[in-house]
């Protein structure tokens, strides 16, 4: 397995298969269009944000986006996992870890002490994170009205 960054194709398709991506994240509440990740990744990559893929013998197997973000309160600038995706037929092998490994890489690569990421509660790859050190500093809640 090779972990690397995009080709345009590779990123093409990623924007492709990133509603589904998004999907699962969300345990099935958000299933958004592609012209609306579109409209959500474009400016992430314009400031810098960028993807790696997990690909073996030209299959795409997965990706995770990083990148940075700013404390609200500190104005402190982080490392920032903003997707990680794994397709379903390549699940269970160890890729989900293998890209994060390589994300918190670039990430202290590029300079940041800190690495964040945000879940929705009960999506699966919670367990991942803590294993690998994440831990709980906010929640958000909703009360639907």
């Amino acid at each position: 397995m090779e972990i690397r960054k995009p080709n345009d194709s590779e990123l093409n398709n990623i924007i492709l298969l990133s509603p589904q991506a998004v999907f699962d994240g969300t345990l099935g509440d958000i299933k958004p269009t592609n012209e609306k990740i579109k409209h959500l990744v474009k400016p992430l990559l314009e400031k810098g944000s960028y993807y790696l893929i997990a690909t073996e013998n030209d299959n795409l197997m997965g990706w995770i986006l990083i990148g940075a973000s700013k404390d609200q309160f500190t104005d402190k600038m982080n490392g920032f996992i903003y997707e990680l995706f794994v397709r379903d037929e390549f699940r269970g092998n160890g890729i989900s870890k293998r890209l994060m490994r390589t994300a918190i890489d670039h990430l202290r690569q590029d300079g940041y002490s800190e690495v964040r990421l945000s879940a929705f509660a009960g999506n699966q790859a919670i367990k991942l994170y803590e294993k690998m050190g994440f831990k709980i500093r906010t929640v958000s809640m909703s009360l639907p009205l």
